[in-house]
């Protein structure tokens, strides 16, 4: 049968060793039988409300097969056996490439990579007025480029967790729900010091780790204080790209993050550079104030400790970090997994108070995708 989809190409459907084969004017696609009663959504396949499979795969026949198929209206119609299960999917999704892969918001394929800071020193600040009003921009430029610093939210002790809580939920960490960034008599990290930190990644040690951060700057009259952004990706990126053997290293050897302090003992294994199935840069942990290196064989310890330092001037150099000076109201908000944040050593006289809180990506992701999908 033939039908006249969406974008005007008619469409074909054959039925070929119980596969379906969808064939336009400019391809073929086959669709394996497995997979589409796999996600078959009618009535009986799927719950009304939820969404949710009313089966399990040991529920389906192992040499389930299509009987027969024919394009109607613009919807693939299927029979299957054994059984003779009735269900349609629409055209353009079974054409469309959202049908194979899903795009990972976590991986580099959906980000804008800066690896000089002047590709994103023209990102303005978003004000706290025009975020309430329309959250999905700044949203979506946490997505692709990392952070985004929102301008004029209330100075206020524990506002940072309602614009957390804005387009997610807090992490609770053996910090609390917030802790502060500022001078303390008996510092548990450094943090909450008055030296200089250098471009990393919170919480390595942690499984999760918290995927996003929140900074809220309450007070700065501080002498020196601030701030800096690198991009991780970008820095993994180029590695790769010029020292292929190096990225291959710093992907592949794990390594023990720890904390103890406080009464918390906490430590999590994995990799400075962490790969999704399809080997594209997923995630960055880098931080050398926690990171414990495992003594083996003398040259995998020499070749991870040179491919390390290469890492490192990357991350470190100059033109590779984006600078800038928090002011009281200012948030800034930053993927954990990819932006390192730094910042310049400050006199505790003038005062320096910042709030943070952490939060998470998929609660970002979610509700950007609500907005984004009210507004097509």
């Amino acid at each position: 049968m033939y039908s006249q989809v969406e974008n005007g190409a008619v469409v074909e459907a054959a039925v070929v060793d119980g596969d379906v084969w969808l064939t336009t004017a400019a391809r073929t696609v086959e669709i394996p039988a497995m997979w589409l009663r796999d996600n078959a959504t009618d009535a009986l396949s799927r719950d009304t409300s939820s969404g949710q499979r009313l089966f399990d795969i040991v529920d389906l026949p192992a040499d389930v097969r299509v009987e027969d198929a024919g394009v109607i209206d613009d919807r693939l119609e299927v029979v299957f056996a054994p059984g003779s299960h009735r269900t349609s999917f629409a055209i353009d999704t079974l054409l469309g490439d959202t049908a194979r892969i899903e795009l990972d918001h976590r991986s580099e394929r959906s980000k804008t990579l800066w690896p000089q800071a002047d590709a994103a020193a023209d990102l303005e600040p978003v004000a706290w007025q025009t975020y309430l009003e329309n959250p999905a921009p700044a949203l979506r430029q946490v997505v692709e480029w990392g952070f985004v610093l929102l301008r004029g939210v209330p100075a206020e002790l524990g506002q940072v967790t309602q614009v957390a809580e804005t387009f997610g939920y807090v992490r609770e960490t053996n910090y609390g729900r917030i802790f502060d960034v500022r001078v303390e008599p008996n510092p548990v990290n450094l943090a909450f010091t008055g030296l200089a930190i250098t471009p990393h990644t919170d919480n390595p040690y942690r499984d999760p780790v918290p995927t996003l951060q929140l900074l809220l700057c309450l007070h700065n009259a501080a002498e020196g204080g601030d701030s800096g952004l690198v991009d991780g990706f970008a820095a993994a990126a180029a590695l790769r790209a010029h020292d292929p053997a190096a990225f291959e290293v710093l992907t592949r050897t794990p390594i023990t993050y720890r904390y103890e302090g406080d009464g918390t003992r906490l430590a999590a294994v994995a990799p400075l550079i962490g790969l999704d199935a399809g080997q594209r840069i997923r995630e960055v942990r880098f931080n050398n104030r926690s990171m414990e290196v495992p003594l083996a064989d003398p040259a995998r310890v020499r070749a991870f400790y040179a491919a390390y330092r290469t890492f490192a001037e990357l991350l470190y150099a100059p033109a590779a970090r984006l600078n800038f000076r928090l002011g009281t109201g200012d948030c800034l908000i930053f993927d954990n997994t990819r932006t390192l944040h730094a910042r310049t050593a400050f006199a505790a006289a003038g005062g320096r108070h910042l709030q943070g809180a952490y939060a998470d990506l998929d609660g970002l992701s979610s509700t950007l995708r609500t907005l984004e999908e009210r507004t097509r």
